[in-house]
């Protein structure tokens, strides 16, 4: 039967790759975008709700602790407290609008007690990629407006430079890190104007960006791959397909064949030209 011909090992391995490559977009690649595109979607919902709505107290928006995730992220909230300068830090390998940037990091103790992380905004790098000066926040009792933001992850253990704790990130858990404080989840971004704030950070762009496309074409390649390894496998179990068994294959003639076989020729076509007598 035909359908042994699809037992060769090279078509099995046709097979397996071709199968392989479609379980990897349909679970991996397709999904990975579509996530990308749920979590950017997720995002600007949030931002575009916040835009318009007052601020809230903290524990109103965020009560009993609880850490900011996707839905809450940027929602605009007012703490209470007294800043603690000498517990400042600065993250450092950051990029704003695709310059590099330094972002100042201060603890704040609020009214009952807890600790919150406040990013007071960026400064550009001074002479020599050295963090410059800045005012320093100030002191007593403030209350100040700020968006809420997700916690990154730590990565590279703090630094001491100068008088100042050098961090690589921004979050919660960095700044633990660093000072060996317990912070409330998450940390809080300070707006424009507000008591201790730098060039605050610029909001991100309400874009969907590229990945539901993304997304929709690894389904694509996926689906190309499974109907064309269907239509070759169809194609070469009818009569005629390139799949044939080794006795069916013409084997390719050697050059003394195909000499003998011209020389062959030529005497028939001598014998042909001799007339009869």
């Amino acid at each position: 039967m035909r359908l042994r011909l699809l037992l060769r090992p090279g078509w099995l391995a046709l097979t397996l790759v071709v199968f392989a490559f479609a379980a990897a977009c349909f679970t991996l690649l397709a999904p990975w975008q579509l996530g990308r595109h749920d979590e950017r979607s997720a995002t600007n919902d949030a931002l575009r709700a916040s835009l318009d709505a007052p601020p809230r107290p903290l524990n109103e928006v965020l009560p009993d602790g609880a850490a900011p995730d996707t839905r809450t992220q940027w929602s605009r909230v007012t703490i209470s407290g007294e800043y603690l300068p000498d517990k400042e830090m600065v993250a450092r390998l950051r990029s704003v609008n695709g310059n590099p940037a330094y972002e100042i990091l201060v603890p704040l103790r609020t009214d009952d007690g807890q600790l919150v992380l406040i990013d007071r905004g960026y400064l550009e790098p001074g002479e020599n990629s050295q963090v410059p000066a800045y005012a320093p926040v100030p002191a007593g009792r403030v209350t100040v407006q700020a968006r809420a933001r997700l916690d990154e992850p730590p990565s590279r253990p703090p630094e001491p430079q100068g008088d100042k704790l050098h961090v690589y990130g921004v979050g919660s858990k960095v700044a633990e890190q660093a000072t060996n404080l317990e912070f409330r989840p998450g940390y809080f971004q300070l707006e424009r104007n507000q008591p201790g704030a730098l060039e605050p950070l610029p909001l991100p762009q309400l874009e969907a960006g590229p990945f539901l496309s993304y997304g929709m074409q690894w389904v694509a390649f996926g689906v190309m791959a499974l109907v064309g390894w269907a239509y070759f496998t169809w194609r070469e179990l009818k009569p005629g397909g390139a799949l044939h068994e080794s006795g069916q294959r013409q084997r390719r003639k050697s050059v003394a064949e195909m000499l003998a076989e011209d020389e062959e020729e030529d005497a028939d076509e001598d014998a042909g030209s001799v007339s009869p007598r």
